[in-house]
Formats: structure tokens, sequence, C-alpha cells
């Protein structure tokens, strides 16, 4: 017993201190980092409980895929944080109303919080014995909550359609097809025959239908 409780203790420790550098790095991109070393620990925590399907799916999803995305776009959008943090004392008061909100929100629920003695009989679907946790998983998800789990993917396919749709610039300088001009363009349309005299090349007068 000492073992696990020095590993969870390890996890717990880096993952709560990652997550408070994740707030107070100024620099945005040690932020994304520190966020990425709270994941993996998490991760850890996971494990520790049995759970190690959630342990390799937070791996996979959230390091390998949103936190590695949230870094790129920090990167490559060269976002001036100094102008962002201009009105920072003018929001100031209306972010400590509310910081302190959640804050008594949470101090509420964690001194009124008890695990219910019969919660392990509230569960409707049996456990089953002879299975991994990862298959288990399965069985209960893509069965009994598989209209959930659908639902929950078509209101993920909306917010990333949204997302595209709200980050899409549409820019003069930049020659965009369409797929019905595409579609009826005919021979005629899409070659001319020129008839060039030896020594001689192309004249000045038929530059801009070329081009065209």
């Amino acid at each position: 017993m000492i073992l696990p409780a020095l590993f969870f203790y390890l996890f717990a420790g880096v993952c709560v201190a990652s997550a408070v550098m994740v707030i107070v790095s100024r620099n945005p991109v040690h932020s994304v980092l520190y966020l990425i070393l709270a994941f993996v620990n998490a991760s850890g925590l996971f494990v520790l409980m049995g759970a190690e399907f959630l342990g390799m799916m937070l791996i996979v999803v959230y390091v390998g895929a949103v936190a590695v995305l949230f870094l790129f776009v920090i990167m490559m959008l060269d976002v001036d944080f100094l102008e962002l943090r201009e009105g920072f004392i003018q929001y100031l008061p209306v972010g400590v109303v509310i910081g302190g909100i959640f804050l008594f929100e949470l101090l509420l629920t964690v001194g009124a919080w008890v695990i219910n003695p019969g919660l392990s009989k509230t569960i409707t679907a049996p456990i089953p014995a002879n299975v991994s946790n990862t298959e288990a998983l399965g069985l209960v998800l893509y069965t009994k909550y598989v209209h959930y789990f659908q639902l929950s993917g078509m209101v993920l396919l909306v917010a990333m359609i949204g997302a595209i749709v709200l980050t899409l610039r549409h820019k003069a300088s930049v020659k965009r097809q369409d797929i019905n001009v595409q579609n009826a363009r005919t021979p005629e349309m899409a070659m001319a025959m020129r008839k060039v005299a030896p020594g001689q090349g192309l004249q000045d007068a038929d530059a801009a239908e070329w081009v065209k």
C-alpha cells in the first residue's frame, strides 16, 4: 500500500502544481506545456484507479491532439497578448466578483459532499467480471448509452462546423474555384488554336487573351 500511495501523491502533486502554472505563466507556450504535463499526471491517476482506458485516452486525445493543437495555434498566429491585456484593470472588479462566486460554490460543494453508501446499488447495468475494463466500458457505451454517444458526436460535429465557419475569411486577392464553372467548361473555352509563324512568337495583342 505504500508504493501506490507514493505514486498517488506524486502524480496528484505534480498535476496540481502544473494546473497552477498554467494560470500563473505569462508565456502562453509555457502554459500549454504545463497543461500537457497536467494531462500526463492525470492519466497516471486514472491508471492507479484501474481505469487504464481513460488514462490512455487522455494521453491520445488531449495530449496528442487538443494540447498540441493549442500549441501550434499559439505559435503560428503570433497573437499580441500585450494588446489583449490592456483592458485587464477595467474588467478586474467583475472578474473578482465572478471568481468569488465560483470559489464560494466550490467550497460549498466540497464541504457538503458525501459518498452515498448505496451508490453501488444504483448502477442499473451489471459490471461483468470476466472482461477487461476497456471491453466492459465498450459493452455499456455502445449498447445502452449508444444514443447519448451519438448525440455527443453530433454536438461535436456542429461545434467543429461552427468553428470553421467563424474562422473562415475570404480574401479578394485569393483566387478560388467555382465547381459549377469548372464543370461547365467546354473544350472551346479551355483552349484556343493559334497559328504561329516560323521564327515569330506570340504577338503582344494576344497576351491578354492567353493569360485569360
